[in-house]
């Protein structure tokens, strides 16, 4: 059983597969961070010095002035901020692979 397990494993799909995983995951981490640190400041800025990583609608009768805060209080929220930005991350990685098939 070991040496299918070895077989299998070292077949050139599997291999593949599993570097194209691991690139897959760091390219996401740069993707992150190009949303969060260079795409979304600016935009931030040209709509009126707003961040977007801390648009929250608190669902609470007690206020909190941050997302940090009304987290670390344990109030219920709505990051809509923090979706925000994981839609343009989507986005673009969508779009890479889209311009990767293509």
């Amino acid at each position: 059983m070991i040496e299918e397990f070895k077989k299998f494993i070292m077949r050139g799909n599997v291999l593949d597969m599993a570097v194209g995983i691991i690139i897959g995951a760091a390219f996401g981490k740069i993707v992150t961070s190009f949303v969060n640190d260079i795409l979304m400041p600016p935009i931030g800025l040209l709509l009126g010095r707003v961040d977007f990583s801390n648009l929250f609608l608190n669902l609470s009768s007690t206020p909190a002035a941050t997302l940090a805060e009304a987290r670390d209080a344990g109030l219920p929220v709505i990051a809509y901020g923090s979706f925000l930005n994981a839609v343009v991350d989507f986005l673009i990685v969508a779009f890479a692979i889209f311009l990767l098939i293509k």
